[in-house]
């Protein structure tokens, strides 16, 4: 026997413990402390979040994985499709830098739209680029999957979270956001879009969120929205729900207007 002290670990610090099922409580509420209180310390209280594909390259990786296959006459067509899709990295870039910049130079300390993404490659890589690149906070979001996802290096170390469980992710998402865009994607910002419109068209989500649906060529052929509402499994007024824009421009002058008009004409509050 034994009959040395000794100290058994703490629970907290119990790493069996903490990864069995039995934990599962403790793990889901640390995914959403963790946020609140890294939020509440940079003061980030509104966001504009940039959905869209883990998959879509930037010009530059597009244009030399095309070289490549020519060169070694490998898939030329799907490269060339890459490159296509490529736009949405430098337009995603592009935008999110403009929000940032525009934000930046407002004149209400209480208001401060960050911009936030899955954390991922990608349209969430290209996002979180061009606010990095504004010389902004900038928020990821990522996800741990046995493949594809990693944080991307432009992420503000401080506001980069991993999670383990989807739903506490998408309410991060959802709970600090003032605007929503959506680029083209797969199943992963299908879900996410869809989501967040259950959760406006049913009043969950009550504060204003437009939602940008960015590139009608790819939205077009893959949603049909006017088919929902022509079966009647959606109201028309439900359409309203989406604004469609197919340039930077476009995008940035209905966001900044949408902002300004509903969640900067609110008076500052009292210092």
């Amino acid at each position: 026997m034994n009959e040395e002290y000794f100290h058994p670990a703490k629970a907290y610090h119990d790493a069996d413990f903490m990864d069995d099922v039995s934990a599962r409580p403790l793990r889901i509420l640390a995914e959403y402390l963790k946020p609140e209180t890294v939020f509440a310390q940079t003061h980030v209280r509104d966001t504009i979040v940039i959905f869209g594909s883990a998959r879509i390259p930037s010009a530059e990786a597009a244009s030399a994985a095309l070289d490549a296959e020519i060169a070694g006459g490998g898939d030329v067509r799907s490269a060339e499709r890459k490159l296509a899709l490529s736009r949405y990295y430098e337009e995603s870039r592009e935008l999110a830098g403009r929000l940032t910049e525009w934000s930046k130079g407002l004149d209400r300390e209480d208001k401060r739209f960050v911009v936030c993404t899955g954390g991922g490659p990608g349209i969430m890589e290209a996002a979180n680029r061009g606010a990095s690149e504004a010389k902004g906070l900038n928020i990821g979001l990522n996800i741990s999957l046995p493949f594809e996802q990693y944080a991307n290096p432009y992420i503000t170390r401080n506001l980069a979270f991993e999670f383990h469980y989807f739903f506490t992710r998408k309410f991060w998402f959802v709970y600090l956001a003032k605007a929503i865009v959506v680029m083209p994607g797969g199943f992963g910002t299908l879900d996410e879009l869809f989501e967040t419109l259950t959760l406006v068209q049913t009043g969950k989500i009550k504060k204003r969120v437009p939602i940008v649906l960015y590139g009608s060529d790819f939205w077009d052929r893959v949603v049909d929205f006017q088919a929902l509402a022509d079966f009647g499994v959606i109201g028309a007024d439900d359409l309203a729900l989406l604004h469609r824009a197919d340039s930077v421009d476009e995008a940035f002058d209905y966001l900044t207007a949408e902002l300004t008009a509903h969640h900067l004409a609110d008076p500052e509050p009292a210092m």
